[in-house]
């Protein structure tokens, strides 16, 4: 079409029109001209519930060892009003990342106790921050008794709390880990044996009145000795007992089966081996001349309730068996270590269920609540049930939601049933699938797909088949918030902290253009997968979307490999692309990586690398190579790391003098406080919009003194600033649940609704 063509079919705007659309004004510019008007109303209409911090309350605060800022001290008043004066069930306090959530849940539970609302607490802690919790507990109130659940001797801890007669004179704190709360426990049967003799008459021996004696075997209870009988009222015997289902005597209700542990090789001594190998110093050789001079049932006695003892060792001789920095390393290492050598684990929240009294604990706080939001999750459900054992619940989180109304759903019904329950948010046939469909056409935004096609099997006319579906799309309205976000939620954001106590943060989107056979070699990989995955989708297959985003994704950064592309289901060849780099030879996102590491060297400054591909394809190893050459003192962390031992190891790292660090985002995305690493620099997102946003705030952080700068780099023309695009779009719904108005307002909800991947395979489909 011409470009005189072209302008013939654009129409004119009358005069009516100029003035709506000169009218027009977008939605941040109006809450900026009226918002002051409208929040006057607002706050006449709905006086909000915290209105003066409590004198007693913030006598409390003032005193403890570390005395919160007044903005934390604002948040823990609001809280305790809502726990302590309007006894809610649950609370949750939505802190930006960084401003010190575990600091105000502690002072919390301080206000609580000082009030005799909180003497036990439950913390629900990510097993690399149980320590951390411990640590800040000592740190923070006064006469503390704090007991980890955390470790192999889970159970044993359990039993002793269950066991005390005396409460302590302070406040409790039983800090549980996430994956120790719902890990699973191995069992046997156990029962004892009872030998029953029997008198047989054969034809031959009849006459003569002479019986034959056989001996039977009977499974009876080892407590009351009862016989233990099935359905059918037959004795069971020890060959056909069940061992699948756990069973009790019918008689004295005892368990027919123990705990048991499951050893790699069957013995205690091999058992305490390993233990004894996984402390710093201890090798194989060391572990066995341990274990035979003081022998092995002192060796686990000591791993198991006196470290010190371990740590002070003794040879015959009245000589310290380690030296004083082996003895530092070694106490270091156990004072985060725990091990047991007894009948077994057993799941934490089970026996908290069963063997402790209904509301045990008086508070359960949970760390990083937004971890418990799927409705089917092992983990989400164990928190339930903990839930169900405490009083009250504080939950604490830096994303209250992910953008969708169902992620809301689950913790608001783990959390507050009764609130749920009543607004009809119930079970159906045994499930909540159905409660939360309605919780998210009532308050969320559900997307309705149409399919119509043709039908020629009609005898007498032509008819039309139409299937609809329905798709969840991020968003939350304003009722939901009004009804379950703002009565129960406190607001943190760091800027709140006030002047001088954070510095500035900033954040840059850096496009870096491929060189040109780079640049050649994409068009052509995209032409071609995206030509197939259109052909596939047409017939119905979406086996090929994952491989297709996540190639176009990935090449750019990983093309010094050759690149081989096959159908997930055929093993069909779909395309191949040969390495374009060798080792030495930088790609042009690595050139700009190293210039920017290099000059935070320059000004003294530390980087953290976040790169998403430390797998198969593994970009950390080339990067840590490239660093190197270049002058950088670099070190990766990998996954093998153990979440308790990453702190410690970057700290390891610090002291040997690093410039940079390089590891994926999902290790490091709560928790840890990377104070000595001011820079953040992205080379990929991935899909995950809570790891983007918890992984680029590690070091902005209360205590950072150094400006934070955040780099996100991306390829120009390519699948992967679109994925930038999409990961603005969804971070822009929770920050407007979190109080901030995105800046285009409701089109930042992105209301196609897809995720990520889908999103971005629609945008390159249709370019």
């Amino acid at each position: 079409m011409t470009e005189q063509a072209l302008d013939t079919h654009i129409p004119e705007l009358n005069s009516s029109e100029m003035t709506t659309a000169d009218n027009m004004i977008s939605l941040t510019d109006f809450v900026n001209d009226f918002g002051d008007g409208l929040l006057a109303n607002v706050e006449r209409s709905y006086p909000a519930r915290y209105q003066q911090p409590v004198p007693n309350r913030d006598m409390v605060l003032q005193c403890l060892k570390r005395v919160p800022f007044e903005a934390q001290a604002e948040a823990v008043q609001a809280v305790c009003t809502s726990l302590i004066d309007d006894n809610s069930l649950a609370a949750i306090i939505n802190g930006e990342m960084g401003c010190g959530k575990t600091m105000m849940g502690i002072a919390v539970t301080a206000v609580m106790y000082a009030e005799r609302k909180a003497q036990r607490i439950l913390v629900l802690s990510p097993p690399h921050l149980v320590y951390k919790w411990r640590r800040e507990i000592y740190d923070t109130v006064d006469n503390a008794k704090v007991w980890v659940l955390n470790g192999p001797d889970t159970l044993l801890s359990l039993l002793k709390v269950r066991a005390m007669a005396v409460a302590h004179d302070g406040p409790e704190y039983f800090i549980l880990g996430r994956v120790r709360m719902r890990m699973g426990y191995n069992w046997k049967p156990t029962f004892k044996v009872k030998r029953k003799r029997h008198s047989v008459l054969s034809e031959a021996t009849f006459e003569q009145e002479q019986a034959q004696h056989q001996w039977t075997h009977h499974v009876i209870c080892p407590d009351c000795f009862t016989e233990i009988k099935d359905e059918d009222g037959n004795v069971y015997t020890p060959a056909n007992f069940p061992t699948e289902n756990q069973l009790t005597c019918q008689h004295c209700s005892s368990p027919l089966w123990s705990l048991h542990r499951k050893r790699a090789d069957g013995s205690l001594e091999g058992t305490v081996k390993r233990s004894l190998m996984t402390l710093p110093t201890i090798g194989n050789v060391t572990a066995e001349r341990l274990i035979q001079s003081f022998g092995v049932n002192d060796m686990a006695q000591a791993l198991t309730d006196n470290i010190y003892e371990l740590v002070n060792l003794l040879d015959h001789e009245g000589e310290f068996v380690f030296s004083d920095r082996q003895s530092e390393r070694i106490e270091r290492k156990l004072a985060k270590s725990q091990f047991a050598f007894g009948q077994g684990d057993y799941q934490a929240s089970e026996f908290i269920k069963r063997y402790l009294p209904k509301g045990f604990f008086d508070l359960m706080m949970i760390d990083e609540a937004h971890e418990y939001k799927n409705g089917g999750s092992a983990q989400g459900q164990a928190m339930q049930v903990l839930a169900s054992c405490s009083k009250q619940t504080l939950l604490l989180t830096g994303t209250l939601m992910g953008g969708y109304a169902e992620d809301l759903f689950y913790l608001l019904w783990r959390c507050m049933p009764n609130i749920m329950m009543a607004d009809g948010y119930t079970y159906h046939n045994g499930r909540l699938g159905s409660a939360a469909m309605a919780f998210s056409q009532e308050h969320g935004i559900i997307k309705e797909i149409m399919k119509v096609s043709s039908e020629d099997n009609h005898k007498t006319a032509k008819g039309k088949n139409i299937r609809v579906s329905q798709t969840r799309a991020p968003g939350f309205g304003p009722l939901g918030v009004s009804r379950y976000v703002l009565p129960y939620t406190v607001f943190v954001k760091l800027k709140d902290m006030g002047d001088g106590i954070l510095p500035a943060y900033d954040e840059y989107f850096e496009g870096v253009d491929l060189d040109d056979e780079m640049n050649e070699r994409y068009r052509s990989l995209e032409i071609e997968l995206l030509g197939r995955l259109r052909k596939a989708l047409r017939a119905g297959d979406m086996t090929l979307l994952g491989v297709v985003m996540s190639v176009l994704l990935a090449w750019p950064d990983c093309c010094f490999r050759a690149e081989n592309v096959l159908h997930p289901r055929t093993r069909e060849t779909l395309a191949f692309v040969p390495s374009l780099f060798d080792d030495d030879t930088l790609t042009p996102k690595e050139e700009r990586l190293i210039d920017l590491v290099s000059s935070n060297k320059r000004n003294g400054r530390r980087t953290l690398v976040y790169t998403a591909y430390t797998g198969k394809r593994d970009t950390a190893s080339r990067l840590k190579l490239l660093l190197g050459i270049n002058g950088i003192k670099s070190a990766v962390m990998r996954a093998t790391v153990k979440t308790e031992d990453r702190e410690d190891w970057i700290l390891e790292q610090v002291d040997r003098g690093v410039d940079c660090i390089i590891c994926n985002p999902e290790l490091v995305k709560t928790g840890l406080d990377l104070l000595e690493f001011p820079s953040i620099i992205f080379m990929q997102t991935g899909y995950n919009v809570y790891t983007l946003m918890q992984a680029a705030r590690r070091s902005w952080r209360i205590g950072q003194t150094e400006p934070v700068d955040v780099t996100f780099l991306g390829y120009n023309n390519t699948a992967q600033m679109t994925c930038l695009e999409l990961m603005a779009k969804k971070i822009a719904v929770t920050q407007s649940t979190s109080g901030d108005m995105p800046d285009n307002g409701l089109d930042a909800l992105n209301s196609d609704g897809d995720s990520i991947e889908v999103a971005l395979a629609k945008k390159l489909l249709n370019a």
